[in-house]
C-alpha cells in the first residue's frame, strides 16, 4: 500500500466519523432526529468505507467520488452557517485530500513514464 493510499484510507474513515460526530454530537438538527441525519449524512462515504474496511484496491476510487459531494456540502456550508464554518472547513479540506490522495498514484504513474525517442 502506498503513502497515497494510507492518506486516502485515513481521509475515509475520518469524512465518515466527521459526518456522524457533526450531525449527532457537534451541531445536532433541532427539527430532525440526530441520528438519522448523521447516518444519512454518512450513506455516500459508506461504500467506500466497506472497501477499505475489506483492503479494496477501489476504496480510493469510490471515496474520491463521494468526496466531491463532501466538498460541495463543506464550502456552502462554511459559506453560509457561521457557527459550523470550521466542521464545513474540516470537511472541505479533508474531501480535497482525499481526493489528491485518491489520484496520485495514477497521475504519478501517468506522468513519470519513461519517454523513447520520439520519432516525427
Amino acid at each position: 500500500m502506498s503513502a497515497a493510499s494510507r492518506i486516502a484510507t485515513v481521509c475515509i474513515i475520518a469524512l465518515a466519523a466527521l459526518q456522524l460526530a457533526w450531525h449527532a454530537w457537534l451541531a445536532p438538527p433541532t427539527q430532525a432526529d440526530p441520528w438519522a441525519l448523521a447516518i444519512f449524512f454518512t450513506l455516500p462515504i459508506l461504500p467506500a468505507l466497506v472497501l477499505t474496511l475489506m483492503r479494496h484496491r477501489r476504496a480510493g476510487y469510490w471515496g474520491g467520488l463521494a468526496a466531491l459531494l463532501y466538498f460541495s456540502h463543506g464550502v456552502m456550508v462554511a459559506w453560509s452557517s457561521p457557527g459550523e464554518l470550521w466542521l464545513g472547513l474540516a470537511q472541505a479540506a479533508l474531501s480535497a485530500v482525499l481526493v489528491l490522495a485518491a489520484s496520485w498514484d495514477g497521475m504519478q504513474a501517468r506522468f513519470n513514464k519513461p519517454r523513447g525517442p520520439t520519432a516525427l
